[in-house]
Parts: C-alpha cells; sequence; structure tokens
C-alpha cells in the first residue's frame, strides 16, 4: 500500500510541474503574440499613411524629389530662354556651385544624391594630359596621311598636293581651333573634343567637314593663360603674389593665333570688278557687313558659304545680277552665345533643313543641338521641310540660335 501511494504521490507531483510549465510558456506565448500584434498594428498605419502620401514631417520622398527636380530644371530652362531672347548667355562659376552643392549634400546626408546626379565632365582641367595628348596627335597625323602628298585635279590636269593642317592651340585654360574662338576647358565642346584624342580618334566635330582625317598642327601654350576680354571694372594693373619671383609669372594672351586676312584681300576673293570699274553688289553687301555704319571693322560677323553665294560669285554681268537678284533671301543669324553673327544668303524655296546643314558645315559639329527663333514675333522654327517663304523670312530676316533643352 505504501508503495502505491507513493507512486501516486510522485505522479501527482511530476502532473504539477508539468502543467507549471505548461501555464509559463503559456504566458510568454501570449506576451510575444501581444507585441506582434502591436507591431503589426504600427506597420499596418504607416503602411496607410504612404498610401495616402501622409508622411511624417520633415521627410521627403523619391517622388517630392523627382517633382522638386522638375521644377528647378524647368525654371532654368525658362532663364536661359529668356536671357537668349536678348542675346545674353549666363556663364557663372560652375566649379565653386558644384563644391558648394556637394558639401552641402555631405553636410545634410540628403537622400537625393542617390536619386539624382547631374552629368560629370569628361575632362577636367586638372586631369589633362597635354602629353598625352601630343603623342595622340601624332599618331593621328601619321593616319591622316601628314606629308604625303595627294592628286589633286585642277581645270589644266592634276597636281600633287600635301593636306594643309588644322591649327590646334592649347593654352592652359582653354583651345583655339582654326581662327577661333577660344573654348575654355569647361565648355563641353572642347571637353568632348579633347576626350576623343585622348582615346585616340579623330574629334568629332570634324567628322562632317573632314570624313577621312585631317593632319592636326598643335601649338602646345600651356605656360600661357588667354584672357578673352576685360570685365566692367576689374582692375587695370597686374596683380603680385608674396613669395612668387617675377621670373614666375604666368603669361597672358588675348589674340587669336592664325593668319589675318584683310577686307580688301576678303572682297579680293569674293568676286572680280565689272568693265566699268564697278564691283559686283555682293562685294558691296560683304563690305557692309565686315564695316559698322561708321566704317569700323567688325570681326565678329561670319559669311556663311551657300550654292547661291558662289553662283553670285560667278555672275559676269550686271543684267545677270538683278535677274538673278529677286528670288535671294538675306538671313542675319546671331550665335547662341552672341559673339558671331552668320550672314547667310539662300533662295526663298531652300527649307530651314538647308539653312541648319550650311550652319553645320560653317560651325562644325551637329544641328539638332540648337533651335532657330525669330524675337519679333517670337517663333521657334522646328519643321526642316518648310520653305524660308512658307516662313515669312523673306527678302531679309533677323534670327537667333538658342541651345535646346536636353529634356
Amino acid at each position: 500500500m505504501q508503495g502505491a501511494a507513493r507512486t501516486d504521490t510522485e505522479l501527482i507531483s511530476s502532473m504539477m510541474q508539468k502543467i507549471t510549465l505548461l501555464e509559463q510558456k503559456i504566458e510568454e506565448q501570449a506576451q510575444e503574440i501581444q507585441l506582434k500584434d502591436m507591431r503589426i498594428a504600427e506597420l499596418e498605419e504607416k503602411m496607410k499613411a504612404l498610401q495616402k502620401g501622409e508622411d511624417a514631417p520633415g521627410s521627403s520622398t523619391a517622388e517630392e524629389l523627382e517633382i522638386r527636380c522638375l521644377q528647378l530644371q524647368t525654371q532654368v530652362w525658362e532663364m536661359e530662354q529668356f536671357l537668349n531672347d536678348y542675346g545674353l548667355i549666363w556663364v557663372g562659376d560652375r566649379h565653386e556651385q558644384l563644391e558648394d552643392l556637394e558639401s552641402l549634400e555631405d553636410e545634410e546626408e540628403l537622400p537625393a544624391r542617390s536619386l539624382w546626379k547631374p552629368g560629370e565632365a569628361v575632362v577636367s582641367k586638372h586631369q589633362i594630359d597635354f602629353d598625352l595628348i601630343l603623342e595622340n596627335v601624332k599618331d593621328l597625323n601619321a593616319l591622316a596621311g601628314e606629308g604625303v602628298s595627294q592628286i589633286e585635279h585642277t581645270p589644266g590636269g592634276a597636281r600633287l598636293r600635301q593636306p594643309e593642317p588644322l591649327p590646334l592651340t592649347l593654352y592652359q585654360n582653354g583651345m583655339v581651333m582654326f581662327d577661333g574662338p577660344f573654348r575654355p576647358y569647361e565648355d563641353p565642346s572642347a571637353q568632348q573634343c579633347l576626350q576623343d584624342i585622348i582615346d585616340g580618334f579623330f574629334p568629332s566635330e570634324l567628322q562632317m567637314r573632314y570624313p577621312d582625317g585631317i593632319p592636326l598642327q598643335v601649338t602646345d601654350r600651356r605656360d600661357v593663360v588667354f584672357q578673352e576680354r576685360d570685365l566692367p571694372g576689374s582692375f587695370p594693373g597686374h596683380g603680385q603674389v608674396v613669395g612668387r619671383s617675377k621670373s614666375s609669372e604666368v603669361q597672358e594672351t588675348s589674340e587669336i593665333p592664325g593668319p589675318k586676312v584683310s577686307l580688301e584681300q576678303f572682297l579680293d576673293k569674293l568676286s572680280q570688278p565689272l568693265k566699268h570699274g564697278e564691283a559686283i553688289g555682293v562685294r558691296g553687301s560683304a563690305r557692309a557687313a565686315q564695316q559698322g555704319s561708321g566704317g569700323v571693322r567688325s570681326s565678329k560677323e561670319i559669311l556663311v558659304e551657300t550654292p547661291r553665294l558662289s553662283a553670285l560669285e560667278r555672275v559676269k554681268t550686271a543684267e545677270e545680277a538683278e535677274a538673278s537678284a529677286p528670288d535671294i533671301c538675306t538671313l542675319r543669324i546671331k550665335s547662341e552665345s552672341g559673339e558671331q553673327t552668320y550672314i547667310v544668303k539662300m533662295l526663298f524655296t531652300e527649307t530651314i533643313g538647308d539653312l541648319r546643314q550650311y550652319l553645320a558645315h560653317t560651325r562644325g559639329g551637329g544641328s539638332d543641338s540648337y533651335e532657330i527663333i525669330s524675337t519679333f514675333p517670337q517663333r521657334v522654327y522646328t519643321d526642316n521641310s518648310r520653305s524660308l517663304q512658307e516662313c515669312g523670312l523673306i527678302p531679309n530676316a533677323s534670327l537667333l540660335l538658342r541651345r535646346r533643352d536636353p529634356s
């Protein structure tokens, strides 16, 4: 009997211990379930707030940042449009602005840094390897046939002629190709040109004019700073730096390299005088384009080569000039920077697309990077198939070139 009673007591004690453990486990699971329910409720509230767009104050979502970025880009584009309407262009100090923006993003840890970044420069002024450029130019000149005579057909037969090299001058702060204009290294076209040479290719902006390549005559003036023009109110003297000797001063120049052609030489190439000693009308218009009302020569106007201009050069009599004059349209087109004015003579029936081809042949590069506009009335000419007569640009018109909005 005692053995049976002891067995029942042990059994009851074991059952009580198991029940106690089960109760503790149930209590722990109940607490865990309660915490999970609270976490689920919090997540559901946050999900509803995100769906309704009611985010916590002070934080920005990706959508808000993209909208803000588009607003700023639209505002900048409208400001550039406004400046271009008056022949102005915004220059600013791009390097300092970019450094200020980067430091601001680093301090505030803006999430926009991982969402939107402006395009980085292809070539930085501090990363230009002049020695590599000069070495690659030698290889490119060998491919273009430098020093090798080529057959040139003439009216009386043929002759051997070596290709004339294209002048390229490298300064400390920019470059000059052909006879100008000066392009600083921060300019995208200058960056692309140097990047093509560094990569071992001819500059892409010369592809349309020289599809087979052309030798480059590089003038290394990396120790000279090209000074474009004096800003209003700038200090007229030379600055001095403490601790620098006079022998280490950086040279400066403002003269574009290349041969200078006089006005009379240009007019002699343009046409020949008539028997009675009177010049053809195109010489008078070219002289008026090269000189101002006071007789001062202007170096900013460029006469664009067109088939109509070539036909005028071949005119022999005044009667032929008068017969061909009524269908000629003269366009004065100001560049994006306002520093050049292109004078184009075309037929009434020629199109906006023909005008773009003439400008591309003279300027180099593509014809889709700019828009052709008129200020009074303000109008953008985008249809390349429309003729000048349909656009109302006859017999004379003044136009502007404006950078095309990348968006």
